[in-house]
């Protein structure tokens, strides 16, 4: 078993021995992290105050919740309703001491693969730094109206206008235990403060009545889904067609090997069933920095992959490699509200 599958097993399965044993770390862990934001808020830690307004899209949990295809989806809506969004993303392994401004073409060796799919899903301006106020200042003068950062709910450094929490539906707070216990960064008690919570994975009402009652943020609780695109080949050349594209209907009737180095790769793999096509699960940690040998299954079946491993890939993937993008969908009322909350910031924003 993987040291991540066996993370999943104790967070998310019914509590253990393994847990109990961990709970005094956990606590010690929540005196830490109480400490810091009493350090924060009493001064003795500066914070870092942005010219532009800062909307932090984060979690209370360790792994995927769809943070990312949220970004996409909002930095997209946004540009849509006339403002120019900038992302900011510390960068998981990235190589850089400084900030760097990342594009569709930038080595995720160095920016991290979260990042490099950000820049390719939304052609934004996209930095990465892993101390946030370097790469505040880069994006400053890139001109942005409002910087988006993916992740950093926890990052008190940088002061924020908005903050967002993404939580996965289906895996909730698992066993509901702080680091390294459970699943926790946080407490629960810590969505009070936020401006909305966002249920990935759910269906939620306007009064936030289909989820459990503690997740409820300040300005409302909205439903979001992933939804699987047409797939792509992972390596693009000059001999590609600019519409290789191909709908996920024509990969059925056949196994298909699906590859996912994410957070929570169970849910690729039942989205690719839900689609109707037939999985053979490869599951690698998530940021895994994958290889040629990690793609050869020794048969010729189609390799299906997710948007964040591609990144990774594309160098090296064969032409049967093919990534599956995930965007976020949100309710017409749900996203308009959230639109308009974050419009509205900007708007009444003094200028930069």
């Amino acid at each position: 078993m993987s040291t991540e599958a066996a993370l999943a097993k104790l967070w998310y399965g019914r509590p253990g021995v393994l847990a109990t044993l961990l709970t005094p770390l956990s606590w010690l862990y929540a005196a830490i992290v109480a400490v810091r934001r009493a350090a924060y808020r009493a001064g003795v830690l500066r914070t870092h105050r942005a010219r532009v307004p800062v909307v932090v899209v984060g979690n209370i949990s360790v792994g995927g919740t769809g943070k990312s295809p949220l970004v996409a989806w909002l930095v997209l809506a946004l540009r849509a309703r006339g403002l120019r969004a900038g992302i900011l993303s510390r960068g998981y392994g990235a190589r850089v001491e400084g900030a760097l401004s990342v594009d569709a073409d930038t080595d995720p060796r160095d920016a991290g693969d979260e990042a490099v799919m950000l820049a390719r899903m939304t052609g934004a301006p996209v930095v990465v730094a892993p101390r946030r106020a370097t790469g505040v200042a880069l994006l400053e003068r890139a001109g942005v109206d409002l910087i988006v950062c993916d992740d950093g709910l926890q990052h008190l450094a940088l002061a924020r206008d908005l903050e967002i929490v993404v939580i996965d539906a289906q895996r909730g707070f698992g066993n509901g235990r702080r680091l390294p216990a459970g699943p926790l960064r946080e407490a629960p008690s810590r969505l009070a403060a936020v401006d909305f919570v966002v249920v990935q994975g759910a269906r939620v009402d306007a009064l936030g009545t289909d989820v459990p009652r503690a997740w409820q943020g300040w300005h409302g609780t909205l439903g979001m889904q992933l939804a699987l695109q047409a797939a792509q080949p992972v390596r693009l050349d000059e001999h590609s067609a600019a519409d290789a594209s191909r709908p996920l209907a024509a990969f059925a009737g056949a196994p298909v090997h699906a590859v996912a180095g994410i957070g929570n790769p169970t849910r690729f793999f039942d989205a690719l069933r839900a689609a109707g096509l037939t999985p053979i699960e490869h599951p690698f940690p998530d940021h895994h920095a994958f290889r040629a040998i990690d793609l050869e299954f020794g048969d010729t079946a189609p390799v299906l992959m997710t948007a964040k491993d591609a990144v990774k890939c594309r160098t090296f993937a064969a032409a049967r490699c093919w990534q599956v993008p995930a965007t976020a969908q949100l309710e017409p009322d749900d996203g308009r509200a959230l639109l308009d909350h974050v419009v509205a910031l900007v708007r009444s924003s003094p200028p930069a």
